[in-house]
């Protein structure tokens, strides 16, 4: 998930991405916010894909991912 390094380390956090489009949406909504606070991720692994279902139609999708970033 996260890039090689030789020393130091990689912080791993876990956050659910949401769309009223698509799966994929859902994760790049939740790549894109949390770069908005987080510098430097370097991985995003899909942990879990579920949807809110309203009228017989899926409504929200969301996405659970990890997301991996080196520690500064």
């Amino acid at each position: 998930m996260g890039e090689y390094i030789d020393k130091g380390a990689i912080k791993v956090i876990e956050i659910i991405g949401v769309s009223d489009e698509s799966f994929e949406d859902a994760v790049n909504q939740a790549v894109a916010k949390a770069s908005e606070t987080i510098k430097g991720i370097t991985g995003v692994e899909v942990v879990q894909q579920s949807a809110k279902v309203a009228d017989g139609k899926i409504s929200q999708y969301r996405a659970d991912v990890k997301l991996a970033f080196a520690v500064k």
